[in-house]
């Protein structure tokens, strides 16, 4: 049986304006929850059944198997991504891959096709109702590809250091005097001085000329060029819309099959996002449910001015896209632009997530480097909300075994003394909202009566959302009745998001509390958006 303790707070807080306090009482009570020990069964983000709104009872909940390997997601807070592919198209390891500790399963539409996506996200799915634990599926769109034209000599060409070379709008195979370059937003974003990287920066070229539908520049790094290489322009902020034929279609396709996020490449500039959020007004299908937005960080112009704290403001989500980022930005500017990054998304409470060459050589090895190792240590202890594998999951040797070695350093930097001092030296920056006070107060009072677990009622996400960007040192339980809020949620930093129905969520919850072996005898702060003469209509019906 839960007892109510009366000597205790009750925070409850809106993610709109209003929020409340209420002081502890007789007749209220409390939701502050005091209970035994007892065996470890997850509810919320575990492997029991939730409350659907079909059957809103406080009846027992199903447990199913795996309690053991689930068990370590109430002991992070650092969520990880894995992309699925080739080496992990199957559900025995996509369900494997769960159960080592992804939260989060990407599906990259630059690769395979809509066929293969649908019967990945059927999977995911399944294994989300085995385990009755939200799991959302990001859908990457692939972008804009900027490439060379062909050249006559299918094998390539060496540039020399110094030497001149023109990329035109001619369609004539090149030699090693020129190529096409069949996109002329290039040629007219370019300046004299601009550089040109060629093959993933590779090939380093200058432009000292620009006339009527061409450049001639200078081999500023030697090197070999052949058939459609990808040529980055890192100095320039081309005139070109980041969604492409091919992307507007996947996005049509997502939208159709319902994917939780979808993550748009090639941004440039806050208008990208508004372009892709009028496309998803436009393409939703009745009845479908609108994805969340997540801008992927890969070009140096989404640094001019504010164009960064723009993008952050109007997606809900930004991944650290390393790869492309570090070809176009100098390699020593990268970890200060993933620490600007990660600082701008904790100051507005968006996740975060860190990308690309994580642990790169575990695709052909078992185990990583020192180096990748201490590289997903340092993204953690900098408070990203997670960190995602993708050639490492998709078509590496060992995708179970990056998961896991991910999820090891995840639970050895999160159990070092010094990981709260990392996290909690960026300030936290707090609107002068009652909201805001509210959550900021949660944070402190968990702290000060020990509590074991912050327990927000959200119906959109964006309490638990605030709670997560104040990085609290106890678990953030967020009940929802939305299937879609808990799949969102389980992206962010410490949230353990569950489905559940808001008439049954106070009394289930307590017992879900009880269930999930944070509590023996302790206590936890509870956080909800509704009124206090509701919350009180609840108290008195499920425990008078």
């Amino acid at each position: 049986m839960v007892s109510i303790r009366s000597a205790a707070l009750l925070l409850l807080a809106t993610c709109e304006s209003d929020a409340y306090v209420v002081r502890s009482g007789r007749a209220l009570g409390s939701f502050v929850a005091r209970g035994r020990r007892t065996p470890l069964r997850m509810v919320l983000a575990g492997p029991e059944k939730t409350f659907s709104s079909e059957k809103a009872t406080g009846d027992a909940m199903k447990a199913v198997a795996s309690v053991p390997k689930l068990a370590q997601r109430w002991r992070k807070s650092t969520k990880q991504l894995a992309t699925l592919g080739p080496a992990s198209s199957t559900p025995e390891m996509i369900e494997n891959l769960f159960l080592a500790g992804a939260d989060v399963f990407r599906l990259n539409f630059s690769h395979g096709d809509k066929e293969q996506k649908l019967e990945l996200l059927n999977n995911i799915r399944k294994i989300e109702s085995k385990y009755s634990h939200p799991i959302a599926a990001l859908g990457d769109l692939q972008g804009p590809k900027l490439r060379v034209g062909q050249f006559s000599d299918k094998s390539g060409v060496y540039l020399e250091k110094d030497q001149k070379f023109r990329l035109d709008l001619d369609s004539a195979a090149g030699n090693n005097k020129r190529v096409q370059l069949p996109h002329p937003e290039i040629i007219a974003a370019s300046e004299v001085g601009h550089n040109l990287l060629v093959d993933d920066g590779k090939m380093k070229l200058t432009v000292i000329e620009k006339g009527d539908g061409f450049l001639v520049c200078n081999v500023d790094v030697e090197g070999k060029i052949s058939d459609r290489k990808g040529v980055n322009t890192p100095d320039s902020v081309l005139q070109i819309s980041p969604l492409t034929p091919k992307d507007r279609a996947d996005l049509e396709y997502m939208l159709e099959i319902g994917v939780d996020w979808v993550a748009l490449s090639f941004v440039q500039r806050p208008e990208d996002i508004e372009e892709m959020i009028k496309l998803i007004a436009e393409k939703l299908p009745p009845g479908g449910h609108v994805p969340a937005i997540m801008a992927k960080i890969e070009k140096p112009s989404c640094f001019l001015g504010d164009s960064l704290e723009k993008i952050v403001e109007l997606c809900d989500g930004i991944m650290v896209a390393r790869g492309d980022l570090g070809v176009e930005c100098p390699p020593e500017d990268v970890p200060l632009l993933q620490k600007t990054i990660i600082d701008t998304c904790r100051k507005v409470g968006k996740p975060v997530v860190v990308a690309t060459q994580m642990l790169e050589s575990m695709i052909d090895n078992p185990t990583p480097t020192r180096a990748e190792a201490s590289d997903v240590a340092t993204a953690i202890y900098d408070g990203a909300d997670a960190i995602m594998l993708s050639a490492e999951s998709a078509a590496g040797k060992y995708p179970e075994e990056s998961v896991a070695m991910q999820q090891r350093i995840i639970n050895r930097v999160e159990s070092d003394r010094h990981y709260r001092d990392y996290i909690n030296a960026t300030p936290l920056s707090l609107e002068k909202t009652a909201t805001d006070a509210v959550i900021a107060s949660a944070r402190q009072i968990a702290n000060t009566i020990d509590a074991k677990a912050i327990v927000s009622f959200t119906l959109r996400g964006s309490t638990a959302l605030r709670c997560s960007k104040g990085r609290p040192g106890v678990p953030i339980l967020a009940i929802t009745p939305f299937k879609e809020t808990a799949r969102h949620l389980s992206l962010s930093w410490g949230v353990y998001p569950g489905e559940n129905v808001m008439r049954a969520c106070v009394h289930c919850h307590c017992r879900s509390i009880k269930s999930c072996h944070l509590i023996t005898n302790n206590l936890v702060t509870l956080c909800h958006r509704i009124t206090p003469c509701r919350q009180l209509w609840l108290c008195r019906r499920r425990w008078q």
